[in-house]
């Protein structure tokens, strides 16, 4: 006997049990109920139609799969609409877990204001780490200038040479030793590694460097050199003489550079996912104008503390360590922040966890010097677009050095200059944001072309303005004198619109018109253009305007005998820059007038309504496979057993259609 049937199998429990209520077989009492029970008992319904009622996607069938599928679903569950421990069966009812332990229903994520609640768990701490970084950065470069510029024995002079000769080689040596540390650290202990160091000079250098400035400063070794060297030395014998605040200096210029593009950003696109990014991005750039309006504000209080102070009392001493105390508290705010979302809302195990779908790494064409200026002589568009970016680069630079000449003439006081700058800063947020507002409309409105001569205009009419003032400002100053202002003041009012103006267009224009100039070419120039453009026009551009100013200071003595030379270079520049605008918007339209057109076919070919079949096809192929089922054998016997053939049968007739479609229905084993 145990030959023939084998203890072991029946005995053996299965491979994953399953806990499930104990249910009597259906004995002649239940089958055959009195009466009274009968009387009671509202009409029995199939597990078809209350797969009907709980999706009515399923209540009417729009294609031949939905009629299939909605009679898969009868012949399987059709003779067993009185037995309650078969679940329904459907595609969108619940999700059926491999084990068949029954039904996992999914939950709607919840929502606060529109947007899911884990969504804002991560963009509300990255908006207010994003507003701190910002709210730090304004302190930090308002307060480098004052410091370099209205120090004694220095000048506007110095910055060209310190850009040069000391921010870049700082800046590729950091960037070269934070490479060799994301190779060792983690990603939280490389954050605070390079972090805290910034957070302990600023601290230091307002309770410590600044107060000790006398005696760490070699002012005695500046002094012969700068009689050896001669009076147009000024500007690199300052570096050495003021080395603690250069020192300040590239720190505040790394902290825009590290912080805010390496740490922040690469943190934000780290926890993010695209749609989110697409969603709130734009929005931290609104974000960082505000920050930038409100740091603007702190700038000018801290500044003018020295109006309610006694004679003898350094005012700038108080104002700087007041400023600096906000930039450690805040920056203390950004490792809080920093420390809570990794806590949690990364590391929560309960949190879903994000999930980037792996894709190849493109490629990135990488071109050398030689291989970039073939690029950028044989292709007129390139050629143009770069001349675009060089010209910026050059022409912001001749100018703001410039006018930070004339404002320590105007403002010699370390506590006004940095006040002028504390509104000087808060306009700019003003204007940036105003116009990244405008922008989207000027570019729908008018188009390409107006939106990217814009800038360039605008740099021209107030540079015309600024250097007249300097050049031709004494027959002026009775003119000028009526409206309370020196031909010195006003041009220092002109060149402050100037760099507002300029400055506030270059992101709300200047850059997207950059952007979207690579979107006609083909792939192979887009790559290799945009590469061409970063090997050669970028540091061209920015260090183009220092190189020039540092030449004309060693040639003429000083900046202002160069003030001239320097107006009529800016003026060929800025021509030079509406004439390849120009030239570049009539290559841009006609290619831009052609993607649209291949953007349209390709919406209309997605758009082609799909032919679908009459109703009266699907209620034939219904009534067919009903036939096809009845002459198999019958429908409730059919599905009595697991191991019954006409179930089985039918469902291969349908696999082929089923096996076509995203949603396959799952068959009752049990």
């Amino acid at each position: 006997m145990e030959a023939v049937i084998p203890a072991a199998g029946l005995l053996s429990l299965p491979s994953n049990p399953q806990a499930r209520g104990f249910r009597p077989f259906p004995t002649l009492r239940t089958r055959f109920p009195s009466a009274a029970v009968r009387a009671h008992t509202p009409p029995p319904r199939s597990d078809a139609l209350r797969l009907r009622e709980r999706n009515p996607s399923f209540s009417k069938p729009r294609t031949p799969l939905d009629a299939q599928r909605l009679l898969l679903c009868n012949l399987s569950c059709g003779s067993r609409g009185k037995d309650k421990s078969f679940p329904v069966c459907g595609a969108g009812a619940a999700a059926i877990p491999a084990d068949g332990g029954g039904y996992v229903e999914e939950k709607p994520k919840p929502k606060l204001l529109g947007v899911e609640v884990q969504t804002l768990k991560k963009i509300i701490p990255l908006g207010l780490m994003f507003f701190c970084i910002l709210f730090n950065y304004t302190i930090l470069r308002d307060t480098k200038d004052v410091l370099v510029v209205t120090a004694k024995g220095s000048s506007a002079e110095i910055i060209p040479f310190l850009k040069t000769w000391v921010n870049l080689p700082m800046a590729v040596g950091f960037m070269l030793l934070y490479t060799k540390l994301s190779n060792v650290l983690s990603k939280e202990a490389l954050f605070y590694t390079v972090i805290f160091p910034f957070i302990a000079f600023f601290g230091a250098f307002a309770f410590v460097l600044y107060p000790l400035r006398d005696v760490i400063h070699p002012t005695g070794l500046a002094d012969k050199l700068l009689a050896a060297l001669g009076p147009s030395f000024l500007g690199p014998v300052a570096i050495l003489r003021i080395w603690s605040f250069c020192l300040f200096y590239v720190m505040a210029e790394l902290w825009g550079s590290v912080v805010i593009s390496v740490l922040f950003w690469g943190f934000a696109n780290q926890i993010t996912t695209v749609e989110e990014a697409k969603e709130f991005y734009p929005l931290f750039g609104l974000g960082a104008n505000v920050a930038l309006i409100f740091s603007g504000r702190t700038v000018k209080y801290f500044s003018n503390l020295r109006k309610n102070l006694g004679p003898g009392v350094d005012g700038w001493a108080i104002s700087l360590k007041g400023m600096m105390s906000i930039v450690v508290l805040l920056g203390l705010a950004i490792c809080t922040i920093y420390w809570g979302v990794n806590t949690f809302v990364i590391n929560d195990a309960s949190l879903p966890r994000l999930q980037r779908p792996q894709r190849k790494k493109k490629e990135k064409a990488k071109l050398g010097m030689k291989e970039s200026l073939k690029i950028l002589w044989s292709s007129r568009y390139v050629r143009d677009l770069a001349t675009l970016v060089v010209a910026y680069g050059i022409s912001i630079n001749l100018v703001e050095v410039t006018w930070k000449s004339k404002l320590k003439a105007q403002f010699p006081s370390p506590n006004e200059y940095s006040s002028f700058m504390g509104d000087f800063s808060t306009a700019t947020g003003i204007a940036t944001f105003t116009m990244m507002l405008l922008g989207r409309v000027i570019l729908r409105k008018f188009g390409w072309g107006v939106a990217a001569m814009i800038t360039p205009t605008v740099l021209l009419l107030t540079g015309v303005g600024f250097f007249s003032l300097l050049l031709f400002g004494e027959p002026l100053a009775p003119l000028l004198g009526q409206f309370g202002m020196t031909p010195l003041l006003a041009a220092v009012y002109v060149g402050a619109l100037q760099n507002i103006f300029s400055k506030s267009a270059k992101y709300s224009l200047f850059d997207p018109c950059k952007e979207m100039a690579y979107i006609p070419l083909d792939e192979d120039m887009k790559v290799k253009g945009k590469a061409a453009i970063d090997v050669v026009c970028n540091p061209l551009g920015k260090s183009g305007g220092a190189l020039i100013q540092q030449f004309m200071i060693l040639t003429f003595g000083s900046l202002a005998n160069s003030t001239p030379y320097l107006g009529g270079i800016l003026l060929v520049i800025v021509l030079a820059w509406l004439g390849a605008a120009r030239s570049l918007d009539a290559q841009f339209s006609p290619l831009a007038k052609q993607e649209l057109e291949k953007e349209k076919l390709l919406k209309e070919k997605v758009k082609e309504p799909m032919v679908k079949p009459s109703q009266e096809d699907t209620d034939g192929l219904v009534e067919k496979k009903v036939v096809e089922a009845k002459e198999s054998g019958s429908l409730h016997e059919s599905v009595a057993s697991e191991n019954s053939t006409n179930g089985p049968a039918l469902k291969e007739k349908l696999a082929p259609e089923s096996e076509s479609s995203s949603e396959t229905p799952t068959p009752h084993s049990q």
